[in-house]
């Protein structure tokens, strides 16, 4: 069964809910690390909008990505 990617949102939601909970952890090591899973989380998420927004772009001349081979 082939999974639906999960949207921008979707991984913006969980980056959120990450740093949520690592703020809630007591000083320490634990926190440390949570603290930077959450960045990559948000780091991810950036990275997948910009990837999807790529896509969705129209190219201005219509040529749909191709080279001009005049």
């Amino acid at each position: 069964m082939k999974q639906n990617p999960q949207r921008p949102h979707d991984f913006e939601a969980g980056a959120d809910d990450a740093l949520a909970a690592a703020r809630n952890l007591p000083p320490g090591r634990e926190r440390i690390e949570a603290l930077k899973a959450a960045g990559r989380l948000r780091n991810a998420a950036d990275v997948h909008g910009l990837i999807v927004a790529k896509r969705r772009k129209s190219p201005r001349d219509g040529s749909q990505g191709k080279k001009n081979e005049d």
